[in-house]
């Protein structure tokens, strides 16, 4: 599959319009605390550690639950992080499959706008030291949401937001992690690279935890939408291969969708979510995700 063979119609609404992230008025305190405790607390050592606490080696899992019953849960839950959006996340999550759809790309790409956020489940399973509180109005939510940023290497001032965090990061005060490479080799891969813990990294693990039949070109843009310094400011490069730059286009394009929909009308609500439930359920059917799943 080519990336070529795909052109977006997303909106050409300029990205400076989302995103907007500095220590002012117009910025919520929520997403700076948000940010400052991601820096300081994303290192490698809390990789492995929830690498192992979310692990489904060897037939382990926390529970049982189809995609529909995962939305319920996921019904009241804001992302603490974005700075744009005030929205449930289901909401959003239609808003970008729906955005998709309009823009006639395969069904594959549509479903994978429906799911990409729903890691955030992970709050079910965590508590305000994890970074995972999901039930308090103003829970920590720094390993659930937010962009992420390679741990094990130097965390790049000029490719991260709030880049006057990094000093708080433990790792930079660390030689093995705080060089250009840190603990990896140069032009290892995108795929070796471990990227701060969240819902990105959750998510793409259970969706190959249950033999999904998405293609890679899905799964990468589940894995790493929310990488931006690498997607959108171009970081990493000298730990890329030369194949994951093709990915990266992939990625790119998805979020296009990802930030675009959030300004649509707000009209996804009620009804008309059952409505379109059921073309999605189909979806689900025909990609290998319906039924009760492993999370």
């Amino acid at each position: 599959m080519s990336y070529k063979d795909i052109q977006t119609n997303a909106s050409t609404k300029a990205l400076e319009e989302f995103r907007t992230y500095t220590q002012d008025k117009d910025t919520p305190d929520r997403v700076v605390e948000h940010y400052r405790d991601m820096r300081t607390y994303q290192t490698v050592e809390f990789y492995e550690r929830m690498e192992k606490k979310y692990s489904f080696e060897n037939g382990t899992y926390r529970k049982l639950m189809t995609i529909e019953e995962a939305f319920v849960e996921l019904e009241n839950y804001v992302d603490a992080s974005d700075p744009d959006l005030d929205l449930p996340n289901l909401l959003h999550l239609l808003q970008t499959a729906e955005g998709i759809r309009k823009a006639q790309h395969p069904d594959w790409l549509q479903l994978t706008g429906l799911l990409h956020d729903m890691g955030k489940i992970m709050f079910l399973w965590g508590d305000a030291n994890d970074g995972q509180d999901g039930y308090s109005p103003n829970g920590k939510q720094w390993a659930l949401g937010g962009d992420t940023f390679v741990v094990g290497c130097r965390i790049p001032d000029d490719a991260v937001v709030f880049p006057e965090f990094n000093t708080l990061n433990p790792d930079m005060h660390d030689a093995r992690y705080n060089t250009t490479c840190g603990m990896y080799e140069p032009h290892c891969g995108l795929d070796a690279l471990k990227f701060a813990w969240g819902h990105d990294e959750y998510m793409y693990r259970m969706l190959v935890a249950n033999n999904c039949k998405l293609p890679r070109e899905a799964l990468d843009m589940i894995r790493y939408h929310s990488a931006y310094p690498w997607h959108d400011k171009g970081a990493y490069t000298h730990l890329m291969k030369e194949e994951d730059k093709e990915r990266m286009k992939w990625v790119q394009l998805f979020n296009k969708f990802d930030l675009y929909t959030k300004d649509g009308e707000n009209e996804l609500r009620g009804e008309k979510m059952k409505e379109l439930w059921p073309y999605y359920q189909g979806l689900l059917e025909k990609y290998g995700l319906s039924g009760k799943l492993k999370w």
